[in-house]
């Protein structure tokens, strides 16, 4: 994998073809749910921000794929949608044979838009 990618394009292109694949369904899924996400580069992977928030991040592994909802509570709203699935605190892991499914990124990328919000209204 290539080091430092300016964009997620040329982070794309660094990783293998299957694992690229996987991770371009889930990046055209994200921009579906929230057209107005910026693409961006953090800590190393894609990411999408919205409203200046972090919103989800993605990226490609020797032997796997991860997504990276950014909030433990997501991950724990969803537990039950993930069993088939490894995950820790912020993590899902998945192959490129056992992609996460469409609808199950769907409703991760609605549920952290929705908690980036409610942070947003609870701030002063």
């Amino acid at each position: 994998m290539k080091r430092n990618p300016k964009t997620v394009d040329e982070y794309l292109a660094s990783v293998n073809s299957d694992h690229s694949k996987a991770l371009q369904k889930i990046r055209e899924t994200v921009h579906a749910v929230a057209p107005n996400a910026q693409e961006c580069i953090s800590y190393g992977i894609p990411a999408f921000r919205l409203n200046g928030r972090s919103l989800v991040f993605f990226g490609a592994w020797a032997n796997h794929c991860a997504f990276y909802p950014g909030s433990s509570a997501t991950l724990k709203k969803f537990r039950n949608e993930l069993r088939d699935f490894q995950t820790s605190k912020g993590t899902i892991r998945f192959s490129p044979g056992n992609p996460l499914p469409v609808p199950l990124v769907r409703k991760l990328v609605k549920a952290r838009i929705a908690e980036n919000n409610n942070n947003n209204r609870s701030k002063p």
